[in-house]
């Protein structure tokens, strides 16, 4: 969404759709009759709002939320990717391969000395010894430097809805 399509979307959400968004960022799960009491309209009016949202794109998609160490995805890595290639063909060929790789759970175009971050999710250092040798074998990379996070300290996807914009 460019610039402009994301203003005009912003300006066209009311006090009443930013609670809708707040309150199902927290628990998708909600029943429309709670989720219309709390951001105090009738059922029907409220449903329609969260379908208009659908349709604009603000909201992706409803999921569950699931803790990776309970399914025995123990081991997180931020991995920093540097090429010498930035050719668009390039590109769409790393970002199809690393796409199309499970454990990478976010993967991001930067600016600055990285060019590519990966949050990749595995069970164990032989997990990700099998994801790095994938990795590093489906096309050339300049530097390839794994950070392994030690401890979880806070994760949320939960985004703070901006409020209203002020004249």
């Amino acid at each position: 969404m460019d610039q402009n399509s994301y203003r005009s979307e912003l300006e066209r959400m009311d006090a009443i759709d930013r609670k809708i968004l707040t309150v199902l960022q927290a628990d998708a799960n909600i029943s429309i009759a709670e989720l219309a009491d709390r951001v105090g309209l009738s059922q029907t009016p409220c449903w329609k709002r969260i379908q208009k949202l659908e349709q604009a794109g603000v909201i992706l998609k409803r999921v569950a939320l699931v803790a990776p160490e309970k399914i025995g995805l123990g081991l997180t890595v931020f991995v920093q990717i540097e090429t010498a290639d930035h050719s668009g063909p390039w590109l769409e060929k790393f970002a199809q391969m690393v796409a199309a790789m499970p454990e990478v759970m976010e993967f991001y175009r930067m600016a600055g000395d990285v060019d590519y971050m990966l949050r990749v999710v595995v069970a164990d250092m032989a997990a990700y010894d099998g994801f790095y040798k994938k990795l590093i074998e489906t096309i050339p990379l300049k530097n390839v430097t794994s950070r392994f996070a030690m401890e979880r300290i806070k994760a949320t996807t939960a985004y703070k809805v901006p409020d209203l914009p002020r004249d």
